[in-house]
């Protein structure tokens, strides 16, 4: 418990000095990604004051909505989303940070409940050339943006994206910038769009450098995740 704990208030701390020297007056929020980790974990850190978690596995993450539900706590959906998991996702958490493709979108409209607050999505945008890599082309993510304003049941609310790695700090923030400039672009139009997910635990000082709204810290809160 200590040692976990500790490790959380040296993330927080990274993340404020960062946010300190960039000097703007916004502080990121920080996802804890939680995916692979204990209940326990996630109570010892919600109770420190951590609201927001990162799920990848759909089953895992429902799981263990379900289990915590008597805290109040908002739950991202992360990883890649297939199409017959869209439902659950939607029906069980608060955000979904991995969208990039219209059938996506719809099937999350389509799936929330008219009894519950509208999703809140945000789109993937592609940022270097990693053929595995997931995320949508610039002109995709228009497209995609304008689609969503039909839907009632989804707010757009910004970008997410996941940039080839590299321990170069200029390039890591020059992939980040690419996803900003479309960012503020889309925030101009859409008075809904306030939230730029990027930067983990290798590259939160650039992410936020770059002006990052929220950073997604796994490994450096949680240790290394336990082998399958």
């Amino acid at each position: 418990m200590g040692e976990l704990l500790n490790r959380y208030e040296q993330v927080k701390l990274r993340i404020n000095a960062t946010a300190e020297q960039v000097g703007n007056g916004l502080q990121p929020g920080l996802l804890a990604v939680s995916k692979k980790h204990s209940v326990d974990k996630i109570r010892i850190l919600a109770a420190a004051g951590q609201k927001g978690f990162g799920e990848s596995y759909v089953q895992e993450g429902v799981a263990k909505i379900s289990l915590l539900s008597e805290l109040s706590l908002d739950w991202h959906f992360i990883g890649p989303i297939q199409s017959n998991k869209a439902k659950l996702i939607a029906a069980n958490f608060n955000w979904v940070h991995s969208v990039d493709r219209l059938k996506i979108l719809k099937l999350l409209n389509q799936s929330r409940l008219e009894r519950q607050s509208p999703l809140n999505v945000l789109l993937q945008i592609k940022i270097g050339d990693e053929l595995s890599k997931s995320g949508a082309s610039y002109h995709e993510i228009l497209s995609l943006a304008e689609a969503a304003q039909k839907y009632e049941q989804v707010t757009f609310r910004g970008l997410m994206c996941i940039p080839p790695p590299n321990d170069d700090f200029k390039i890591q923030c020059s992939f980040f910038q690419q996803a900003k400039v479309v960012f503020d672009q889309l925030a101009a139009q859409y008075a809904d769009v306030d939230t730029l997910s990027m930067g983990m635990s290798n590259d939160l000082e650039a992410a936020i450098q770059t002006g990052s709204t929220m950073v997604r810290i796994g490994t450096d809160i949680f240790g290394q995740r336990p082998s399958q």
